[in-house]
């Protein structure tokens, strides 16, 4: 049985969120990309969200400014098309 690509999103999400706290201070993930591999054994969902600005670089700043400075990173989450288990998370390289 393969999964779906509503699934394997969900799977992506859910994975991510339980590591989420090891980036730092994050909001804002979005769904970038969604790829089915070459072989069709994976799929690659890239997921992007933003960092806040480290602490030292947000003193004295207005707050629509610290909202400037927010860094939008990207991940890709690799599923196995077959059985959902995550296989990778990877820098997506813009």
């Amino acid at each position: 049985m393969t999964i779906d690509v509503r699934e394997a999103v969900s799977k992506a999400k859910n994975h991510l969120n339980q590591i989420i706290d090891l980036f730092g201070n994050v909001n804002d993930i979005r769904l970038e990309e969604i790829e089915l591999s070459s072989d069709n054994k994976s799929w690659l969902i890239t997921l992007g969200f933003l960092f806040d600005p480290p602490i030292n670089q947000q003193k004295n700043l207005p707050d629509v400014l610290k909202k400037a400075m927010n860094i939008r990173e990207y991940k890709i989450v690799e599923i196995d098309a077959e059985t959902g288990e995550l296989k990778s998370i990877k820098i997506r390289e813009l």
